[in-house]
């Protein structure tokens, strides 16, 4: 857990209290429109800008899985091709098959 401690004057007195966190900040550079376009999105959908980009980095993570999932059917398709399997039934007598 991250914590945070933040002096606060009061009464000509330091009082320090900590507050603790269960995220960072992060601090991005992007285009003005960019930002706008973001403002405009949170706004319409009634969420904070950390809530929009939570939602759009676990989406583009999704698809990075969804992209890897269909290289490796592609690829799986193409060695079935390749070594002549018609289907599963096939396949698993292949792979059920003792090799000594």
């Amino acid at each position: 857990m991250i914590r945070f401690i933040s002096v606060i004057l009061c009464n000509n007195k330091s009082q320090v209290m900590n507050l603790s966190r269960k995220s960072k900040v992060l601090s991005l550079s992007v285009p003005p429109e960019i930002v706008e376009e973001l403002n405009e999105l949170a706004k319409t959908e009634d969420k904070s800008r950390s809530e929009i980009f939570k939602e759009m980095f676990k989406t583009y993570k999704e698809s990075l899985a969804e992209r890897e999932w269909r290289e490796l059917f592609s690829f799986g398709k193409e060695t079935a091709k390749r070594f002549k399997i018609k289907d599963e039934e096939e396949l698993f007598k292949i792979l059920n098959e003792e090799r000594f």
